[in-house]
């Protein structure tokens, strides 16, 4: 059965760029404070999979200011953290269980709370905005019966219960729009003040980017093993002086090579000069870029490099991180904002988790 996502999440489908920001930020890691998707955009409402094991009962799990949450809302926003239950039953690993469980739960008396705002604040949706919702939310579904099935399962058939749950989804992202998105954006004058205040972290160490050719020893060799050994390794060198471009070389690499970069043209990217042997260092500050090394011998092993580049020691330009860092810190201040506002929200609120 097609995996279908929170009826909460459908009908946003084209309505604002905050979505995206919204997912990445409220998803944490082991504390789940903030683990949860909210108005992510998509072609499908989510519904419990045909052969769950977990049995619904629109048990209340939540009262939000008089109002209840179900164990139907909850197990939604469950699949919308971990979609991959409804590959397994509907059922979430036992050890994630519960932070996925705390996260949902969290995530829909946050959404309660921003609905009631809304409607304190007497926000309203434009027709026009609310028909097209509506109209994306039919228009995803192959059929009317796969509409209908969809309708009578999570809306006991009412197309009136399905146009409040789309209006209330607008409010909430209305809402998040106001309260969050509009007031966590991040000037590229506020992005270079953050760039000035830490230059550490965009310094860089000197660095070579090199690729590798390694012929290795066996297990206790012989010393019959290593003069062939060396033999293989002074082949080697013929051939890879043969070559005159990073694919040459790398396809030799892939080739000959023993060491793990040779399933990567032998290519281990940019390596830190402290991060490589003295004598490795000694012979590629005798090179210019595209130039290989002589063998070089580290125990038993024999290693032949190409130089691709030697990078000095610098400083990463402003101009190259802006729009990066810029992403990074509106993220940042997302999620205070957003913490902000829940904590704000809570405050005022009679919140229990039953």
């Amino acid at each position: 059965m097609k995996h279908r996502l929170s009826i909460c999440t459908v009908v946003l489908m084209a309505l604002s760029s905050l979505a995206m920001t919204l997912t990445l930020t409220m998803t944490t890691t082991a504390t789940a404070q903030q683990m949860a998707v909210s108005h992510t955009p998509s072609a499908a409402v989510k519904q419990q999979p045909a052969d769950a094991a977990v049995q619904l009962t629109d048990k209340p799990v939540a009262r939000v200011n008089g109002t209840i949450l179900t164990d139907r809302d909850l197990r939604r926003e469950v699949y919308a953290i971990f979609p991959y239950a409804a590959q397994h039953k509907g059922q979430v690993p036992p050890e994630l269980e519960p932070q996925i469980r705390q996260g949902a739960l969290k995530m829909i008396v946050f959404e309660e709370l921003l609905y009631q705002e809304a409607l304190r604040r007497q926000m309203t949706v434009p027709p026009a905005k609310l028909q097209k919702a509506e109209a994306d939310f039919r228009g995803q579904f192959n059929s009317p019966n796969e509409y209908r099935l969809i309708l009578n399962q999570e809306f006991r058939g009412s197309e009136k219960a399905l146009h409040e749950k789309i209006r209330r989804s607008l409010l909430i992202d209305l809402m998040l729009k106001t309260e969050v998105e509009d007031k966590s954006t991040v000037s590229v004058a506020e992005a270079k003040a953050y760039y000035d205040k830490n230059p550490a972290r965009f310094e860089y160490p000197e660095a070579f980017a090199i690729q590798t050719i390694s012929i290795l020893p066996p297990n206790s060799p012989t010393a019959a093993n290593l003069k062939e050994l060396r033999k293989r390794a002074e082949d080697a060198l013929k051939q890879a002086k043969a070559t005159t471009t990073y694919e040459q070389f790398g396809m030799l690499a892939e080739k000959i090579s023993e060491d793990d970069y040779r399933v990567m043209m032998g290519d281990h990217k940019r390596v830190d000069r402290s991060k490589l042997a003295p004598q490795v260092v000694q012979a590629l500050l005798a090179l210019k870029p595209g130039e290989i090394t002589d063998i070089i011998q580290m125990d038993q092993a024999y290693t032949i490099i190409r130089l691709n580049q030697h990078i000095l020691a610098g400083k990463t330009k402003f101009v190259d991180v802006k729009d990066s860092l810029q992403k990074e810190l509106q993220k940042k201040k997302v999620e205070e904002v957003r913490a902000s506002l829940d904590k704000r929200l809570r405050k005022t609120a009679k919140v229990e988790e039953l």
